[in-house]
């Protein structure tokens, strides 16, 4: 597992950090329902698996503190300040670790053994599979402790009788579906990335 953080490792994760940050700015403005799409995601699942969980845990962090800046919670930043704090920032961390965590459980010696052959694809579509479902599951079970008052009154509001079916449908549906599909598309540029990235890193 890619855990050391050297000179040249800290700068390709503060180039990521930096694509992370830009790229919820830019995805602010792209919705499906009432949320922006995670156009981030993508960069986590990189970082994820060069540099490792404890990386993809970072860039998760950062994407949380970015949407926090962007003002895309600022629904929830209305109802409760601890609540959308914990689950914004949760939601990106664990994603990240997931996400890295997959990656390395499947494909450990892609990150280790510089110039070995191994089938990394199967890794990567896995580590791009998580991380929506961790990201969305998180915000999900955040909505459930923290808003569920305001989310009765949002489902009645729209139309739903069934709080559930709000979330599902309302909240997330659209916006889930896309970033799952997006990563699982992209998934044979993000296995080239990396590809990329292990050999500059192995120099």
């Amino acid at each position: 597992m890619n855990n050391k953080f050297t000179t040249k490792n800290l700068v390709g994760l503060a180039v990521l950090t930096a694509i992370v940050i830009v790229l919820q700015f830019l995805g602010s403005f792209i919705r499906f329902g009432v949320f922006s799409i995670s156009l981030v995601l993508i960069p986590i699942v990189v970082g994820a698996a060069l540099y490792g969980p404890l990386a993809g845990g970072w860039l998760g962090l950062a994407f949380g503190v970015a949407v926090l800046l962007s003002g895309d919670a600022a629904a929830f930043l209305a109802i409760s300040v601890p609540g959308t704090l914990m689950t914004v920032l949760l939601k990106g961390l664990l994603a990240g670790l997931c996400a890295g965590a997959a990656y390395y459980a499947i494909a450990p010696k892609a990150s280790r053994t510089p110039g070995a052959k191994h089938n990394n694809y199967p890794a990567v579509v896995v580590a791009a599979i998580i991380c929506p479902i961790v990201n969305t599951g998180i915000f999900l079970l955040g909505c459930k402790l923290f808003f569920m008052d305001t989310i009765n009154a949002w489902a009645e509001g729209a139309g739903y009788t069934n709080v559930g079916k709000f979330m599902i449908l309302g909240l997330v549906g659209g916006n889930f579906l896309f970033e799952l599909l997006f990563n699982i598309v992209l998934s044979p540029v993000i296995l080239r990335i990396i590809a990329i990235g292990q050999k500059e890193s192995h120099r």
